[in-house]
């Protein structure tokens, strides 16, 4: 056959999927999982944005402008207005996803051979869209032990050299929670503005700070406008996964006209979904309200249930719906695995993301997983006590 691309070869299976083949296979054996592996919120989505779908009156479904609409970038516009950033409707272009944002970030500010910065642990798809775009990730380690903080800036300059672009953080972060400071992205400003670098802030989960911190945003960060690009989507903050919409803002005018480019050759954003989109932004505070005190009390039951598991250490997180556990396992894959395959009790079992695979550098991770509290409490509960049961017959 013809050969395949090394490029394709190279990239790096999700962590948070690989293992579906065999919970599909536990569950054809009448197996119940709960799935802590993956970020898809049982958050009902806002009945605005599901109305708006069903009563528009589309009789051609025609392109929109490959920036997206512009009542839905206006409206987004004074959305983040509201949040304390002060944007322009022409500093947005709206995206497939968070994820084809980042794409069009990385296609706009690296050539192939060039490296961009990366806090680890990280999503692991920032691997794959450094894989497509040929780019090579240079990870800094943040530590379980500080709660993955931004690590020293020393150690972000060790990692800098003439090929560097950009820094990409995740704020607040997935897979590990942690919410950036002001004082960090200060630091952080303070760095890009020395070695004239881009910064790339995914803020998909901007709206989930807990106990009464604040979220900080890079375009806050004013005087590094030229320097900042944010990532941001529906898929969380409405509980929207499945409307693939997202957007790329930046004030950097430059950078957005070549980012244009890459939105024009794939033409436009989908049109219902931008639909449901723009609706969604008239969802009521109280909303927010009501999901942010749902997943504190959630996040709190799973940390305390975790804790008082021999062995077990978490990390607190303190916004996003994700946290880094720490298990008494030499490899976390092999015991992910072990999960759905050859264990049950009472005839369930869960679904872990074994963290290995949201770190770039090897070996880094192996006994930590990510859970995502995406689960109703009572089933959270459970989760954790068939975890316990699971830690005390797994045998490495």
């Amino acid at each position: 056959m013809p050969q395949l691309s090394q490029k394709g070869l190279m990239m790096p299976q999700s962590p948070i999927r690989k293992l579906v083949p065999y919970a599909e296979a536990a569950e054809a054996r009448g197996i119940t999982i709960h799935q802590l592996n993956i970020g898809q919120p049982d958050i009902k989505t806002p009945q605005t944005a599901l109305d708006a779908v069903k009563k528009a009156d589309i009789e051609v479904l025609s392109y929109s402008h490959s920036a997206g609409f512009l009542s839905y970038r206006e409206k987004l516009a004074a959305y983040y207005g509201k949040q304390g950033i002060a944007i322009e409707p022409s500093d947005i272009i709206i995206s497939t996803g968070g994820s084809e944002a980042l794409m069009f970030a990385m296609g706009s500010v690296t050539d192939p051979g060039d490296e961009i910065i990366i806090p680890e642990p990280f999503y692991a798809n920032y691997n794959g869209f450094a894989t497509a775009s040929g780019v090579t990730v240079k990870p800094v380690i943040s530590s379980f032990e500080s709660g993955f903080a931004l690590p020293p800036i020393s150690e972000f300059e060790k990692q800098i050299t003439s090929k560097t672009k950009a820094i990409i953080i995740c704020n607040p972060g997935n897979p590990t929670g942690y919410l950036y400071s002001k004082d960090e992205l200060d630091q952080l400003s303070e760095l890009v503005k020395k070695h004239d670098l881009f910064l790339i802030a995914d803020e998909v989960y901007r709206e989930f700070a807990y106990d009464g911190l604040q979220h900080n945003s890079v375009l806050n960060q004013r005087e590094i406008d030229e320097h900042t690009i944010m990532i941001d989507s529906v898929s969380k903050r409405f509980s929207m996964c499945g409307a693939r919409i997202g957007c790329i803002v930046s004030r950097n005018k430059e950078l957005m006209a070549t980012a244009m480019k890459f939105a024009q050759a794939r033409l436009s954003p989908p049109t219902l979904a931008q639909i449901a989109s723009e609706a969604a932004l008239d969802t009521p505070q109280s909303y927010f309200d009501e999901v942010i005190s749902e997943y504190v009390d959630r996040r709190d039951t799973l940390v305390a249930g975790l804790e008082a598991i021999p062995g077990v250490s978490v990390a607190k997180p303190k916004g996003a719906f994700y946290c880094i556990a720490e298990l008494p396992v030499k490899n976390s894959d092999d015991f992910a695995q072990w999960l759905l395959e050859s264990f049950e009790h009472n005839k369930k079992t869960i679904m872990v993301a074994p963290a290995a695979g949201f770190y770039s550098t090897p070996g880094e991770g192996l006994n930590q997983v990510r859970i995502a509290y995406v689960l109703k409490k009572e089933d959270l509960i459970e989760a954790v006590a068939l975890l316990k049961e699971a830690l005390s017959l797994y045998k490495d």
